[in-house]
């Protein structure tokens, strides 16, 4: 696949994931079936357009990955929003998108964490006008230099293992 295609299919389920997510939590949704519901509708879009769809498989991961590990993705982005804020005070949209880069900071490894916050700070832009996309960028930083030290030439990290 052309990689242009690829990044374009992966942006397209990212930010589908973070509206999923928002659509989750402003309604009594569940996961599996908001998943559903956007899978039928890019299968139903496909047969119309020929354009790139978002890349269902790791829309579907990053939704059911937050669901599944809510609880340590809210725990490790909430140290990181600064002093005197919570996750609770941020707006839906912004909680789903941090809630999503979280997870793929913490769990999908093969995806390098420059390009995660390069990605969700650049939908961060999409959402935003304000000061959103660079506090966005400041938490996960912050997040991604504890959690995946070696990518950024720092030894150990948050249980003190090194990657050399």
């Amino acid at each position: 696949m052309d990689g242009n295609i690829d990044t374009k299919r992966r942006r397209l389920a990212r930010l589908a994931a973070i509206q999923a997510l928002y659509q989750m939590e402003l309604s009594s949704h569940k996961s599996k079936f908001v998943v559903q519901q956007f899978n039928e509708k890019w299968r139903d879009a496909s047969d119309v357009q020929d354009k790139a769809n978002a890349d269902e498989d790791f829309f579907e991961l990053i939704v059911l990955g937050v669901v599944a590990e809510q609880d340590a993705v809210d725990e490790a982005i909430s140290g990181k929003l600064g002093e005197n804020w919570k996750l609770s005070r941020l707006d839906v949209t912004l909680r789903a998108l941090m809630r999503c880069a979280s997870y793929e900071l913490l769990r999908l490894f093969e995806v390098p964490a420059v390009v995660i916050i390069d990605q969700y700070v650049g939908l961060a832009r999409d959402f935003y006008a304000g000061k959103e996309p660079g506090f966005v960028n400041a938490a996960l930083d912050k997040l991604a230099r504890e959690r995946r030290p070696g990518e950024f030439g720092v030894p150990g990290g948050v249980d003190g293992e090194s990657d050399g």
